[in-house]
């Protein structure tokens, strides 16, 4: 079953892991503004801390639609509660590819990886299942990944 808003469209989750490396907010946002501006809700999943950085920089909710707790994320889809139209994953580490790899073998479906930090590359050369990867050396400045991202999200909203 996939999740839908009110109105049958279509949402993507964005799964944030730890908030270490400065950008995850940052872009976190900026992508749920520029899906909700192509009609995509956005839903975010994340831990704790995650979740409280994005709920504060967006207190109104005016870029961001539901936040859901990680471990209840994971839970949902094994238990086929709940399908998204899209599966974003911010990686920057080790944790980010074991949850993007989860998801993808829940659900089956195309997982896009938003690969960031200080060893973005390595991150990303180790990635050995399906997903589509938008990588950026991007720590501090959200420029790199938010140039990658405007690159190919009219295509990912289009194909996917």
């Amino acid at each position: 079953m996939i999740r839908e808003n009110v109105a049958g469209g279509k949402q993507a989750v964005l799964v944030l892991g730890c908030p270490q490396v400065p950008v995850q907010t940052s872009i976190a946002l900026y992508l749920a503004a520029h899906l909700r501006k192509k009609g995509v809700v956005p839903v975010i999943a994340g831990n704790r801390a995650a979740r409280l950085n994005a709920e504060v920089s967006d207190p109104d909710r005016h870029y961001t639609g539901t936040f859901i707790d990680l471990d209840r994320f994971i839970e949902d889809l094994a238990d086929g509660k709940s399908r998204f139209n899209y599966y974003f994953t911010f990686i920057h580490n080790d944790a980010g590819i074991s949850y993007a790899a989860t998801v993808h073998s829940l659900t089956g479906a195309t997982v896009v990886g938003l690969i960031y930090g200080e060893h973005f590359q390595e991150v990303a050369d180790a990635i050995d299942f399906p997903c589509e990867k938008i990588a950026a050396h991007a720590v501090h400045n959200p420029m790199p990944l938010k140039k990658k991202i405007d690159e190919v999200l009219p295509w990912v909203v289009s194909n996917l």
